[in-house]
């Protein structure tokens, strides 16, 4: 079994270390010094403490890695339409192209049944270049629950969390799900195959789609935005107006927003992923994150005043530092 790992930044460093040091087949496409410090040094991974050096094989050209059987994809979500050429090296008749993607996939109506069935996303994949480039039918689902960061180039530490969740579009339990499953299982993360992606990807991008632009605005970690009154009362409105949209689309939710609001809390001083990208300099994941819900409030026919509102300040924030 290849894999590649495309995008092999905090995400896709750690889980490509993990892969190598399980004996995977792996190769990873990175970028700039990260990626000249792998391919000098080989990847070091700090967990729990200990730092490991893991030989790898890494490139910036898919063309020198060839066709693969798995291509997970671990990019900030605005990035990938840009790249869609650059991958097709690494494709082949029966490659699968693992969406681990924050926010709103571009393949969510694939497969999705109803009256949306097929419906493109023009927020997270303008022009089609993901549909037409890759193929729905080429997708599996992933929702990545881990945190990790590039502390120096060449060098990831792991933060927290294990499970990458994965699941076909129409939920079936496909043999290259199950085998990419048990790679993963084997590399010492939990990779479930769900019936149901769709939900999870619901409550993760819950706190996502409001911690991530209140705190680029505040400034405030999250153990502060979600105890604030005044913050804790926008993130829930903006939480109600998605959890209507997604309901509306046959989504399940496991925990009420309160909960939701109150697990964020429980992070602690975390500075979410927007905040980070906002004091980096690197551009904002506002469309995956913010405006795709939008544009499901507009296909739903849902409104979403408190998502309208932040959206349009935190789309300004990001213009006016040029990151967006």
């Amino acid at each position: 079994m290849r894999i590649c790992i495309f995008g092999a930044g905090a995400i896709g460093g750690y889980m490509g270390a993990k892969l190598a040091q399980a004996g995977a087949e792996v190769s990873l496409v990175a970028r700039g010094p990260h990626l000249a410090a792998m391919q000098a040094d080989g990847l070091r991974l700090i967990e729990e403490g200990t730092e490991t050096v893991v030989p790898v094989r890494a490139s910036s050209d898919a063309a020198e890695l060839g066709e693969q059987d798995y291509v997970i994809v671990t990019l900030k979500a605005h990035s990938v339409p840009g790249v869609v050429d650059a991958m097709s090296p690494l494709i082949g008749a029966g490659t699968c192209v693992v969406s681990g993607v924050n926010g709103v996939p571009w393949w969510y109506f694939h497969k999705h049944g109803g009256d949306l069935e097929g419906t493109r996303l023009e927020t997270v994949d303008p022009g089609g270049r993901q549909w037409d480039g890759f193929g729905p039918d080429r997708v599996l689902g992933c929702v990545v629950y881990p945190a990790a960061e590039v502390i120096r180039p060449g060098v990831v530490r792991h933060v927290e969390g294990n499970r990458f969740s994965l699941g076909e579009p129409d939920g079936s339990k496909s043999e290259r799900a199950l085998a990419l499953s048990k790679a993963l299982t084997a590399a010492g993360l939990k990779a479930p195959v769900r019936p149901r992606l769709r939900d999870e990807i619901w409550v993760k991008l819950w706190g996502n789609l409001s911690f991530n632009p209140i705190s680029a605005l505040t400034h405030a970690t999250l153990d502060v935005l979600c105890t604030d009154p005044g913050t804790r009362a926008v993130a829930k409105a903006m939480m109600l107006e998605a959890q209507e949209i997604a309901e509306k689309l046959g989504v399940k939710f496991p925990i009420d927003v309160e909960r939701r609001i109150d697990g964020g809390a429980a992070v602690g001083a975390h500075r979410t992923s927007m905040l980070q990208d906002l004091d980096a300099g690197r551009p904002m994941e506002i469309d995956a994150l913010v405006a795709s819900v939008q544009e499901l409030g507009r296909l739903t026919g849902v409104a979403t005043p408190a998502i309208d509102t932040v959206l349009a300040l935190v789309a300004l924030r990001g213009r006016v530092a040029g990151l967006y």
